[in-house]
């Protein structure tokens, strides 16, 4: 079903019950207006009966005087009832009620005579009942009402039909422009363009949502598009050196045992090269996937580990660290964790000078790396976390632009926050912080009893 005919079908099944509620409503209240005039009319009869000292006639109107024990004592030609005797008793109070007379609808009121009112045939001692009744012309005229109003109910459904197609019609031309704008997009796959941001209406919220959606689209483009061009320029250098080496490896038995080691040691680093790279690659598209659950983890026990492992690799060049950590926990991914703080890590390696020492401290979530190196240029600061950003002076030096980045992608993902800043001290500072959370020790102390 379309939304066009649902909402021709909406328009509908509101107008309908709309003219049935009102010819519902019409035929009630054309019902009570008529039996109220009849029962009035009774109660102004019956008060003009009773006004006299005797009771003599009904005044022209249907109606009988019947006794305690139901015997018609005036009148005549009305039902006795139950409930007609129960009133001349004086068990139940004055009531009106519909009854049928030789085939003639009537409208009956049945009032109580006390003890001592006099009638044409003697006196009540026990007391009685005045019945009198008035010919009810309701059914005929409600059957007339209810001809009008089906009829008017008819040609309610037929004319909201017709402007519930009409409106329909109206109202999804701006949707169906929408729509068409839309699918012309997906097929060109041009996600440059833009919709007309259109009015305060919901169409227009709905194309400026759609034009947020586009610029999202456009962005991921273009930085996709930047990481394989950046990518590429990366990867260029590596192979162009791989190239160089292998064409020198054919004339290897020209060369010395030296130059053979210098240019084994070529290529290694150079395939290291490319597989840090590829390594950066795949940490950074990564980010786009859905992670695992987080688990909870101790951050100074990981950032521990990371300080052995370049506290080895720093040997070369006698660069050390030093450790000042306080045990505390985070919740988190431990392989990216670990990866982002051994990349500020090994960040702080390549900046710091021969016989230097890099400080770490991890206290409350918090991560801080200070080297001793020159620092970082206050033009450099504000691009030290993009994608394959190098500064001047770091282009001399291995790697791919990638390591803060990764750092700066997986902090974000963890929830936590990464700042670089120039120590008053000298050298450069970066501050990791993710936020905290109960270890399984510290639950159970306060699960205790004390």
């Amino acid at each position: 079903m379309t939304f066009r005919t649902r909402l021709v079908l909406a328009t509908t099944v509101a107008v309908v019950v709309a003219v049935l509620a009102a010819s519902l409503a019409s035929f009630i209240v054309a019902r009570n207006t008529l039996t109220q005039a009849a029962d009035n009319s009774l109660t102004s009869a019956a008060q003009r009966i009773v006004a006299g000292q005797q009771i003599v006639a009904t005044t022209g109107t249907p109606g009988q005087v019947i006794d305690t024990s139901g015997v018609v004592l005036l009148g005549g030609g009305l039902p006795v009832t139950g409930q007609v005797r129960l009133v001349a008793l004086g068990l139940a109070p004055a009531f009106f009620t519909t009854v049928t007379v030789d085939g003639n609808e009537m409208r009956e009121y049945v009032e109580h005579l006390p003890p001592g009112t006099q009638v044409s045939s003697g006196i009540l001692t026990d007391g009685g009942a005045l019945q009198i009744a008035t010919l009810l012309n309701v059914s005929s005229e409600l059957r007339k009402l209810a001809v009008l109003l089906g009829s008017v109910a008819f040609f309610g459904v037929l004319l909201a039909v017709v402007l519930g197609w009409l409106v329909a019609r109206t109202a999804l031309v701006p949707l169906n422009s929408l729509t068409h704008t839309v699918e012309d997009l997906a097929e060109t796959t041009d996600v440059s363009r833009r919709l007309s941001p259109g009015g305060p209406d919901e169409l227009g919220r709905l194309r400026r949502t759609f034009n947020r959606l586009l610029e999202a689209l456009e962005s991921s483009r273009r930085a996709q598009s930047q990481l394989v061009l950046d990518a590429s320029h990366e990867l260029r250098t590596p192979l162009t050196s791989l190239r160089t080496n292998l064409e020198v490896i054919r004339r290897v038995d020209e060369l010395s045992e030296h130059d053979r080691n210098v240019l084994v040691d070529d290529v290694l680093v150079q395939l290291q090269e490319l597989t840090d790279l590829v390594g950066d690659l795949a940490e950074l598209a990564r980010g786009d996937q859905q992670p695992a659950p987080k688990e909870p983890l101790r951050l100074d026990q990981l950032v521990r580990d990371a300080v052995t492992v370049q506290n080895t690799h720093g040997r070369s060049r006698d660069v050390t660290f030093e450790l000042d950590a306080e045990p505390c926990w985070v919740e988190g991914h431990a392989d990216r964790l670990g990866r982002a703080v051994g990349n500020l890590l090994d960040n702080a390696r390549k900046w710091s000078p021969a016989g230097q020492s890099v400080s770490v401290t991890c206290r409350a979530g918090r991560v801080v790396v200070r080297d001793r190196g020159p620092g970082i240029a206050e033009g450099d600061l504000p691009h030290i976390f993009d994608r394959f950003y190098r500064s001047p002076a770091a282009r001399g030096l291995p790697g791919s632009g990638l390591g803060l980045a990764i750092v700066a992608q997986v902090v974000k993902a963890e929830g936590g926050t990464i700042l670089a800043e120039n120590d008053p001290d000298g050298g450069a500072r970066m501050s990791l912080t993710l936020p905290t959370v109960s270890g399984p020790d510290e639950t159970r102390e306060l699960a205790a009893p004390t």
